[in-house]
């Protein structure tokens, strides 16, 4: 049998391992290690597309207010105002706005830090800004070296 008869089973073949990496990323750890492929893939136009086009239909089965908000948030465009995220929010219904305001309330609690850094801004207060707690016996940050008297005019 020749070679060539092959090729098309290898094709099959790895297209098949691709897919089941793919799931197998998608379900491990919440597809932690999935989200940075995602993100590569979606600079090209018609990926992005096809992301969005997925990800729409699978909120229209768990959430259908949830899918309408964001189809129209996604018309509106990208709020870069407050005044802009208010009319963008005046065009959703009600029960569409609570949808998306839980939807975003969940997306900033589901933070899960990935290395030592995050693990210690969250601890520290979050976005990385001491907490008062831990900010109460200290100085301001960068003084700690500075003596008392240092900034003396000269004459």
């Amino acid at each position: 049998m020749p070679g060539y008869v092959w090729i098309p089973f290898i094709v099959l073949g790895v297209l098949l391992l691709l897919f089941a990496a793919l799931a197998i990323l998608g379900r491990w750890r919440n597809g932690l290690y999935l989200r940075p492929i995602v993100k590569q893939l979606s600079k090209i136009g018609f990926m992005r597309r096809w992301f969005q086009r997925m990800s729409v239909s699978a909120l229209e089965r768990s959430n259908p207010e949830l899918a309408s908000a964001v189809m129209k948030m996604q018309q509106f465009g990208e709020p870069t105002t407050p005044e802009q995220v208010q009319r963008a929010m005046r065009v959703l219904t009600p029960q569409e706005r609570r949808a998306y305001m839980e939807a975003a309330g969940q997306e900033t609690a589901d933070f899960e830090p990935t290395n030592r850094q995050q693990r210690r801004r969250l601890e520290q207060g979050g976005h990385g800004l001491p907490t008062r707690a831990a900010d109460e016996g200290s100085t301001r940050p960068g003084t700690a070296g500075r003596k008392a008297g240092a900034k003396k005019k000269k004459r």
